[in-house]
């Protein structure tokens, strides 16, 4: 399962440089170290090392982010799942389903929230039914089922 930060570690503290390079990466994760530099008025080699730096520290990843409604996904739910025994153990069993976005270790009504994508509406139940209420220590699984989606955002880490 992948961790944002490991326990007990302190948080990397980012300047107003680490900021502003992190939110020009995010409206363009393309961007050559020249353009970056220019807009933190650094060196390309300087601006390297500072983006090579937040890669290597895990504070950024510079990925492909799709939606899943423009690429012909009909289905997108969060799964609140209440478990029996080792929340790990059932959250490391959830995380490698495809059709899994993401796994969030929660406090509260539910152990898991899952969210998950799924090509056809038809899909929703039997991935649900057979894939996640059989694995071992699921007791309870709440399907919230998007109708909409108003609002995802990838630009928060930069305030």
């Amino acid at each position: 399962m992948t961790q944002i930060r490991e326990p007990g570690t302190t948080p990397s503290v980012l300047d107003e440089t680490d900021k502003i390079l992190i939110r020009e990466l995010q409206a363009d994760g393309r961007a050559s170290y020249a353009a970056l530099g220019r807009a933190v008025r650094l060196s390309p080699a300087a601006t390297r090392v500072r983006v090579q730096r937040l890669l290597r520290e895990g504070i950024i990843e510079i990925v492909a982010v799709t939606n899943p409604l423009a690429l012909g996904f009909e289905t997108m739910a969060m799964l609140g799942i209440e478990v029996e025994g080792d929340i790990r153990e059932v959250a490391d069993l959830i995380d490698p389903l495809p059709e899994v976005s993401y796994v969030v270790i929660a406090a509260g009504r539910y152990d898991l929230l899952v969210e998950i994508v799924c090509a056809h509406a038809d899909d929703l139940f039997p991935f649900v039914n057979e894939r996640i209420r059989s694995l071992p220590g699921v007791r309870r699984v709440e399907i919230f089922t998007y109708l909409e989606l108003e609002k995802e955002t990838h630009t928060w880490g930069a305030r």
